[in-house]
Protein backbone atom coordinates (compact mmCIF):
# COMPACT_ATOMS: atom_id res chain seq x y z
CA UNK A 1 0.00 0.00 0.00
CA UNK A 2 1.66 3.09 -1.05
CA UNK A 3 1.60 6.36 0.95
CA UNK A 4 -0.95 8.35 0.01
CA UNK A 5 -3.55 5.60 1.23
CA UNK A 6 -2.60 5.22 4.88
CA UNK A 7 -4.45 6.79 7.06
CA UNK A 8 -3.52 10.03 8.89
CA UNK A 9 -1.50 9.61 12.21
CA UNK A 10 -2.51 13.01 13.36
CA UNK A 11 -4.16 13.00 16.94
CA UNK A 12 -7.69 13.71 16.85
CA UNK A 13 -8.62 17.38 18.18
CA UNK A 14 -9.34 17.33 21.51
CA UNK A 15 -13.41 17.99 23.00
CA UNK A 16 -12.86 21.68 23.94
CA UNK A 17 -11.46 23.00 20.37
CA UNK A 18 -14.37 21.51 19.21
CA UNK A 19 -16.97 24.34 17.64
CA UNK A 20 -19.95 24.35 20.39
CA UNK A 21 -23.26 26.48 20.35
CA UNK A 22 -22.21 29.02 22.65
CA UNK A 23 -21.65 32.66 21.24
CA UNK A 24 -18.33 33.62 20.62
CA UNK A 25 -16.60 36.34 23.37
CA UNK A 26 -16.03 39.71 22.48
CA UNK A 27 -12.78 41.10 22.82
CA UNK A 28 -12.09 42.61 25.75
CA UNK A 29 -13.43 46.66 25.32
CA UNK A 30 -10.85 48.82 26.54
CA UNK A 31 -13.21 51.41 28.21
CA UNK A 32 -13.57 50.99 31.57
CA UNK A 33 -16.59 50.44 33.46
CA UNK A 34 -19.12 53.12 34.56
CA UNK A 35 -18.92 54.00 38.15
CA UNK A 36 -21.90 53.45 40.35
CA UNK A 37 -23.52 56.97 41.19
CA UNK A 38 -23.64 57.68 44.54
CA UNK A 39 -27.55 57.47 45.86
CA UNK A 40 -28.95 60.84 45.64
CA UNK A 41 -29.38 61.69 49.32
CA UNK A 42 -29.59 64.80 49.60
CA UNK A 43 -32.41 64.70 46.72
CA UNK A 44 -34.36 61.50 48.78
CA UNK A 45 -34.49 64.05 51.73
CA UNK A 46 -35.44 66.93 49.62
CA UNK A 47 -38.03 64.98 48.11
CA UNK A 48 -39.52 63.60 51.11
CA UNK A 49 -42.25 66.13 52.46
CA UNK A 50 -43.81 65.47 48.82
CA UNK A 51 -43.58 62.12 48.64
CA UNK A 52 -45.14 61.92 52.69
CA UNK A 53 -48.02 64.51 51.39
CA UNK A 54 -48.76 62.97 48.40
CA UNK A 55 -49.19 59.41 50.25
CA UNK A 56 -51.41 61.07 53.26
CA UNK A 57 -53.35 62.73 50.29
CA UNK A 58 -54.09 58.91 48.78
CA UNK A 59 -54.82 57.69 52.16
CA UNK A 60 -57.12 60.73 52.73
CA UNK A 61 -59.23 59.51 49.62
CA UNK A 62 -58.81 56.09 51.19
CA UNK A 63 -61.08 56.88 54.14
CA UNK A 64 -63.78 58.54 52.08
CA UNK A 65 -65.97 55.74 52.01
CA UNK A 66 -67.47 53.86 54.86
CA UNK A 67 -65.87 50.24 53.15
CA UNK A 68 -62.60 51.71 52.72
CA UNK A 69 -62.72 53.12 56.46
CA UNK A 70 -63.42 49.40 57.52
CA UNK A 71 -60.88 47.76 55.06
CA UNK A 72 -57.95 50.04 56.83
CA UNK A 73 -59.51 49.15 60.30
CA UNK A 74 -59.51 45.73 59.50
CA UNK A 75 -55.67 45.53 58.32
CA UNK A 76 -54.31 47.66 61.85
CA UNK A 77 -56.99 45.49 63.85
CA UNK A 78 -55.67 42.17 63.00
CA UNK A 79 -52.03 43.27 62.19
CA UNK A 80 -51.81 44.58 66.29
CA UNK A 81 -53.35 41.81 66.96
CA UNK A 82 -51.10 39.16 65.49
CA UNK A 83 -47.62 41.39 66.51
CA UNK A 84 -49.56 40.90 70.24
CA UNK A 85 -49.47 37.36 70.25
CA UNK A 86 -46.05 36.51 68.62
CA UNK A 87 -44.35 39.61 71.23
CA UNK A 88 -46.42 36.87 73.73
CA UNK A 89 -45.53 34.20 72.28
CA UNK A 90 -41.76 35.23 71.78
CA UNK A 91 -41.57 35.86 75.69
CA UNK A 92 -43.60 33.26 77.22
CA UNK A 93 -43.16 30.08 75.21
CA UNK A 94 -39.00 29.85 76.18
CA UNK A 95 -39.95 30.95 79.57
CA UNK A 96 -42.45 28.54 80.18
CA UNK A 97 -39.99 25.54 78.11
CA UNK A 98 -36.76 26.31 80.87
CA UNK A 99 -38.75 26.36 83.84
CA UNK A 100 -40.47 23.46 83.06
CA UNK A 101 -37.09 22.00 82.43
CA UNK A 102 -35.41 23.27 85.54
CA UNK A 103 -38.46 22.02 87.27
CA UNK A 104 -38.46 18.03 86.09
CA UNK A 105 -34.98 18.34 86.86
CA UNK A 106 -35.26 19.47 90.30
CA UNK A 107 -38.04 17.17 91.22
CA UNK A 108 -36.12 14.22 90.10
CA UNK A 109 -33.09 14.98 92.03
CA UNK A 110 -35.19 14.84 94.97
CA UNK A 111 -35.73 12.35 97.53
CA UNK A 112 -39.71 10.86 97.25
CA UNK A 113 -40.85 12.53 100.21
CA UNK A 114 -39.23 15.94 99.69
CA UNK A 115 -41.95 19.05 99.47
CA UNK A 116 -41.64 21.73 96.63
CA UNK A 117 -42.71 24.81 98.04
CA UNK A 118 -43.49 27.31 95.08
CA UNK A 119 -42.99 31.32 95.65
CA UNK A 120 -44.70 33.92 93.59
CA UNK A 121 -41.81 36.34 94.46
CA UNK A 122 -39.62 35.78 91.08
CA UNK A 123 -40.74 38.83 89.09
CA UNK A 124 -39.62 38.49 85.20
CA UNK A 125 -36.86 40.52 84.17
CA UNK A 126 -37.19 44.63 82.92
CA UNK A 127 -37.02 42.97 78.97
CA UNK A 128 -39.57 40.23 79.60
CA UNK A 129 -41.87 42.73 81.60
CA UNK A 130 -41.72 45.43 78.74
CA UNK A 131 -42.30 43.15 76.03
CA UNK A 132 -45.25 41.83 78.04
CA UNK A 133 -47.04 45.00 78.73
CA UNK A 134 -45.96 46.47 75.03
CA UNK A 135 -48.11 43.05 74.24
CA UNK A 136 -51.11 43.90 76.01
CA UNK A 137 -51.10 47.71 74.80
CA UNK A 138 -51.11 46.13 71.73
CA UNK A 139 -53.74 43.64 72.19
CA UNK A 140 -55.72 46.41 73.73
CA UNK A 141 -55.41 48.53 70.62
CA UNK A 142 -56.98 45.44 68.44
CA UNK A 143 -59.92 45.03 71.26
CA UNK A 144 -60.51 48.79 70.87
CA UNK A 145 -60.28 48.99 67.08
CA UNK A 146 -62.42 45.46 66.55
CA UNK A 147 -65.34 47.68 68.72
CA UNK A 148 -65.36 50.17 66.84
CA UNK A 149 -65.88 47.86 63.64
CA UNK A 150 -69.11 46.28 65.11
CA UNK A 151 -69.97 49.62 66.21
CA UNK A 152 -69.65 51.00 61.95
CA UNK A 153 -71.52 47.56 61.06
CA UNK A 154 -74.96 48.46 63.48
CA UNK A 155 -76.37 49.80 60.45
CA UNK A 156 -75.51 47.08 58.31
CA UNK A 157 -79.37 45.65 58.06
CA UNK A 158 -80.17 49.10 56.22
CA UNK A 159 -77.76 47.67 53.44
CA UNK A 160 -79.72 43.68 53.57
CA UNK A 161 -83.00 46.08 53.05
CA UNK A 162 -81.74 46.71 50.02
CA UNK A 163 -80.37 43.80 48.93
CA UNK A 164 -83.82 42.39 50.33
CA UNK A 165 -85.28 44.40 47.96
CA UNK A 166 -83.21 43.79 45.18
CA UNK A 167 -83.73 40.01 45.06
CA UNK A 168 -87.18 40.84 45.13
CA UNK A 169 -86.84 42.97 42.14
CA UNK A 170 -84.95 40.28 40.22
CA UNK A 171 -87.67 37.63 41.36
CA UNK A 172 -90.76 39.98 39.56
CA UNK A 173 -88.57 40.00 36.59
CA UNK A 174 -87.82 36.62 36.51
CA UNK A 175 -91.68 36.30 36.60
CA UNK A 176 -92.26 38.18 34.29
CA UNK A 177 -90.16 36.98 31.14
CA UNK A 178 -91.40 33.90 32.47
CA UNK A 179 -94.94 34.41 31.52
CA UNK A 180 -93.79 36.58 28.22
CA UNK A 181 -92.49 33.31 27.08
CA UNK A 182 -95.56 32.27 25.98
CA UNK A 183 -96.04 35.59 24.01
CA UNK A 184 -95.94 35.66 20.20
CA UNK A 185 -94.96 39.21 19.69
CA UNK A 186 -91.66 40.37 19.05
CA UNK A 187 -91.33 42.68 22.03
CA UNK A 188 -92.17 39.61 24.26
CA UNK A 189 -90.05 37.65 22.42
CA UNK A 190 -87.13 40.35 23.39
CA UNK A 191 -88.32 39.96 26.77
CA UNK A 192 -88.33 36.67 27.11
CA UNK A 193 -85.01 36.06 26.00
CA UNK A 194 -83.24 37.99 28.40
CA UNK A 195 -80.99 35.30 30.60
CA UNK A 196 -82.65 34.91 33.82
CA UNK A 197 -81.11 33.18 36.73
CA UNK A 198 -81.45 29.82 37.69
CA UNK A 199 -83.06 28.17 40.60
CA UNK A 200 -79.63 27.37 42.36
CA UNK A 201 -78.65 31.66 42.11
CA UNK A 202 -81.82 32.24 43.77
CA UNK A 203 -81.51 29.78 46.36
CA UNK A 204 -77.83 30.72 47.11
CA UNK A 205 -78.77 34.72 46.64
CA UNK A 206 -82.03 34.20 49.70
CA UNK A 207 -80.23 31.68 51.87
CA UNK A 208 -76.74 33.84 52.22
CA UNK A 209 -79.25 37.14 52.76
CA UNK A 210 -81.32 35.25 55.67
CA UNK A 211 -78.09 33.59 57.55
CA UNK A 212 -76.41 37.36 56.97
CA UNK A 213 -79.55 39.05 58.79
CA UNK A 214 -79.68 36.80 61.67
CA UNK A 215 -75.77 37.57 61.93
CA UNK A 216 -76.11 40.89 61.93
CA UNK A 217 -79.75 41.19 64.32
CA UNK A 218 -77.71 39.07 66.89
CA UNK A 219 -74.56 40.49 66.35
CA UNK A 220 -75.83 43.81 67.22
CA UNK A 221 -78.33 42.95 70.24
CA UNK A 222 -75.30 41.03 71.94
CA UNK A 223 -73.16 44.42 71.19
CA UNK A 224 -75.67 46.82 72.87
CA UNK A 225 -76.52 44.55 75.53
CA UNK A 226 -72.45 44.80 76.26
CA UNK A 227 -72.33 48.21 76.58
CA UNK A 228 -76.14 47.76 79.26
CA UNK A 229 -78.26 49.25 76.64
CA UNK A 230 -80.49 46.01 76.17
CA UNK A 231 -81.25 44.13 79.05
CA UNK A 232 -78.77 40.82 79.24
CA UNK A 233 -76.40 38.99 81.36
CA UNK A 234 -73.01 37.94 80.71
CA UNK A 235 -73.49 34.35 79.59
CA UNK A 236 -76.54 35.21 77.29
CA UNK A 237 -74.57 37.69 76.06
CA UNK A 238 -71.67 35.40 75.05
CA UNK A 239 -73.86 32.85 73.83
CA UNK A 240 -75.25 35.32 71.05
CA UNK A 241 -71.69 36.80 69.98
CA UNK A 242 -71.15 32.99 69.45
CA UNK A 243 -74.83 32.35 67.48
CA UNK A 244 -74.06 35.54 65.15
CA UNK A 245 -70.48 34.28 64.43
CA UNK A 246 -71.86 30.75 63.44
CA UNK A 247 -74.36 32.39 61.08
CA UNK A 248 -71.54 34.24 59.70
CA UNK A 249 -70.07 31.59 59.25
CA UNK A 250 -73.30 29.35 56.77
CA UNK A 251 -72.99 32.50 55.11
CA UNK A 252 -69.00 31.94 54.29
CA UNK A 253 -69.58 28.38 53.56
CA UNK A 254 -72.64 29.19 51.37
CA UNK A 255 -70.06 31.86 49.79
CA UNK A 256 -67.44 29.26 49.25
CA UNK A 257 -70.32 27.01 47.27
CA UNK A 258 -71.37 29.80 45.44
CA UNK A 259 -67.97 31.13 44.25
CA UNK A 260 -67.48 26.94 43.14
CA UNK A 261 -70.63 26.93 41.27
CA UNK A 262 -69.77 29.94 39.57
CA UNK A 263 -66.38 28.26 38.50
CA UNK A 264 -68.29 25.48 36.95
CA UNK A 265 -70.80 27.21 35.28
CA UNK A 266 -67.60 29.64 33.64
CA UNK A 267 -66.01 26.20 32.98
CA UNK A 268 -69.11 24.38 31.16
CA UNK A 269 -70.36 27.62 29.37
CA UNK A 270 -69.79 27.93 25.78
CA UNK A 271 -67.54 30.64 24.33
CA UNK A 272 -70.59 33.05 23.25
CA UNK A 273 -72.08 32.73 26.50
CA UNK A 274 -69.08 32.70 28.99
CA UNK A 275 -67.30 35.69 26.85
CA UNK A 276 -70.29 37.32 24.89
CA UNK A 277 -70.75 37.58 21.18
CA UNK A 278 -71.38 41.35 20.77
CA UNK A 279 -69.21 41.68 18.57
CA UNK A 280 -66.14 41.94 21.01
CA UNK A 281 -62.31 40.78 19.76
CA UNK A 282 -61.25 38.12 21.38
CA UNK A 283 -58.08 40.38 22.89
CA UNK A 284 -61.14 41.63 24.78
CA UNK A 285 -62.51 38.85 25.70
CA UNK A 286 -59.36 37.09 27.17
CA UNK A 287 -59.04 40.39 29.29
CA UNK A 288 -62.06 40.04 30.85
CA UNK A 289 -61.86 36.47 30.87
CA UNK A 290 -58.36 37.29 32.98
CA UNK A 291 -60.17 39.86 35.44
CA UNK A 292 -62.95 37.49 36.31
CA UNK A 293 -60.58 34.97 37.25
CA UNK A 294 -58.32 37.48 39.32
CA UNK A 295 -61.56 38.76 41.15
CA UNK A 296 -62.95 35.06 41.33
CA UNK A 297 -59.12 33.78 43.24
CA UNK A 298 -59.15 36.81 45.34
CA UNK A 299 -62.96 36.17 46.88
CA UNK A 300 -62.38 32.35 47.22
CA UNK A 301 -59.29 33.91 49.49
CA UNK A 302 -60.57 36.06 51.36
CA UNK A 303 -64.23 33.56 52.49
CA UNK A 304 -61.00 30.53 52.80
CA UNK A 305 -59.07 32.69 55.26
CA UNK A 306 -62.79 33.61 56.73
CA UNK A 307 -64.23 29.93 57.28
CA UNK A 308 -61.90 29.27 59.80
CA UNK A 309 -61.98 32.14 62.18
CA UNK A 310 -66.11 31.42 61.87
CA UNK A 311 -65.96 27.97 63.54
CA UNK A 312 -63.47 29.25 65.87
CA UNK A 313 -65.87 32.13 67.23
CA UNK A 314 -68.40 29.79 67.22
CA UNK A 315 -66.91 27.30 69.09
CA UNK A 316 -67.04 27.60 73.04
CA UNK A 317 -63.37 26.70 73.34
CA UNK A 318 -62.34 27.78 70.38
CA UNK A 319 -60.22 25.89 67.66
CA UNK A 320 -57.13 27.93 66.70
CA UNK A 321 -54.67 30.02 68.93
CA UNK A 322 -54.38 33.45 68.85
CA UNK A 323 -51.81 33.58 66.29
CA UNK A 324 -53.66 32.37 63.59
CA UNK A 325 -56.88 34.35 64.83
CA UNK A 326 -54.29 37.46 63.91
CA UNK A 327 -52.87 35.89 60.57
CA UNK A 328 -55.61 34.63 58.96
CA UNK A 329 -57.64 37.92 58.33
CA UNK A 330 -54.71 39.87 57.46
CA UNK A 331 -55.15 37.76 53.75
CA UNK A 332 -58.56 39.44 52.88
CA UNK A 333 -57.01 42.55 55.00
CA UNK A 334 -54.31 42.77 52.42
CA UNK A 335 -56.31 42.28 49.37
CA UNK A 336 -58.76 44.65 49.91
CA UNK A 337 -56.25 47.27 51.07
CA UNK A 338 -54.22 46.59 47.77
CA UNK A 339 -57.40 47.11 45.40
CA UNK A 340 -58.74 49.84 47.88
CA UNK A 341 -55.57 51.62 46.84
CA UNK A 342 -55.05 50.80 43.52
CA UNK A 343 -59.00 52.59 42.94
CA UNK A 344 -58.25 55.40 44.96
CA UNK A 345 -55.45 55.94 42.84
CA UNK A 346 -55.07 59.74 41.62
Amino acid sequence: MSASTEPSKDPAPPATALPTGDPVPSAPSSTPAPKAKPLPLKALLLATPSNVDAFLAHFQRCLQTPAGIDNCLLLACYSTRLTGALLELLVTGPAIQRGAAQLVALASALPPSATLVFSSKAFPSPSVAALLGLSQRLKAFAAMISEGRTFLRLWGLIGMYFWARGLVFKLIASRKAASAASASDEKSAAVAAQPRESLIDTTFAWTQLLSCIAFQSLENRAFLASKGVLPMDGPAIVSTFRWSARFWGTFVGLEIGRLAYEKYKRSTATPATAGGSDGKSLAAIEQEDREWTDTWRKQVARNCAWFPLTVHWGLEQGLVPEVVVGALPLIPGIISIRDLWRRTAA
